[in-house]
């Protein structure tokens, strides 16, 4: 369980909301009987994606709803956006058999279909043969290659996660996680993390709400996950599956989420 849910569990009950805590893939769960379904710590679904997928979309009650759901499980959501005209960082894929082509300076290799940082790896200009075994092993596992400049201003300054509730910008929080370039202390996922209260910047704030409203409708909650680089503010990752939503950090976060979600209950 993550650290959101009793919170909100007990903002919702303040609203006349009975709220309990279910697993997606227990098969003894009457799905039926409730109201609506807020998918949240669902943290194991890509090892699962098809069956995670299937599961939400027989659930004709979900928040956020399958369509977000679907569209955002897969990064080739950036290319889609970055096609839309939206700030994104340079992403490339390497679909599963192509060769892939590698940016200058250092770089992230990670899966298409994942969850937090897991098998996300960085690599310096000069490995390029440790960046194609991980490719290899993406590949064999089925699971397409995302690549992606590391962005330096990351280790000093961090990324800039945004999070909405129903539209509106609620509040922000500053990610300082730091993927390791060394291979003896690469081990496929963040070495270092620390999260801390931020004030947001207006243009980041302005950029994920024009994301967020222009291509998506009926979102209760949504993280965007932001960078400043050198050509301004964009977009690293959007999170509307099960976000971490940082809720324990703003004294009132988890009552607008609660009210997001009431909202929808039919």
């Amino acid at each position: 369980m993550d650290v959101d849910s009793p919170l909100l569990i007990d903002e919702l009950a303040r609203l006349g909301v009975e709220a309990t805590l279910e697993v997606w893939d227990d098969d003894q769960v009457d799905w039926e009987s409730y109201d609506l379904v807020v998918v949240r710590s669902t943290w194991g679904y890509p090892a699962k994606i098809e069956e995670f997928l299937h599961w939400a979309h027989a659930r004709a009650r979900l928040v956020n709803p399958f369509a977000v759901i679907e569209y955002s499980t897969d990064k080739h959501y950036l290319g889609d956006l970055a096609a839309q005209g939206f700030a994104v960082i340079a992403t490339t894929y390497c679909e599963i058999g192509d060769d892939p082509v590698f940016p200058t300076g250092d770089f992230v290799v990670k899966p298409a279909v994942g969850a937090g940082s897991i098998d996300a790896e960085r690599f310096a200009a000069d490995e390029v043969d440790a960046a194609l075994a991980h490719v290899t092993r993406l590949h064999q596992s089925q699971r397409c290659a995302v690549i992606q400049p590391y962005v330096s201003t990351i280790d000093e300054y961090g990324e800039r996660a945004l999070i909405f509730f129903d539209g509106d910008f609620s509040h922000a929080m500053t990610k300082r996680s730091h993927l390791q370039v060394a291979p003896s202390q690469r081990n496929g996922d963040f070495r270092t993390r620390q999260m801390s209260a931020a004030e947001a910047e207006p243009e980041a704030v302005q950029l994920a709400r024009e994301l967020l409203t222009g291509r998506f409708a009926d979102l209760a909650y949504g993280r965007v996950d932001m960078v400043n680089t050198p050509d301004g503010w964009q977009l690293m990752e959007l999170e509307l599956v099960e976000p971490a939503l940082y809720l324990t950090y703003d004294d009132q976060a988890a009552r607008r989420c609660a009210h997001a979600i009431e909202r929808r209950i039919p």
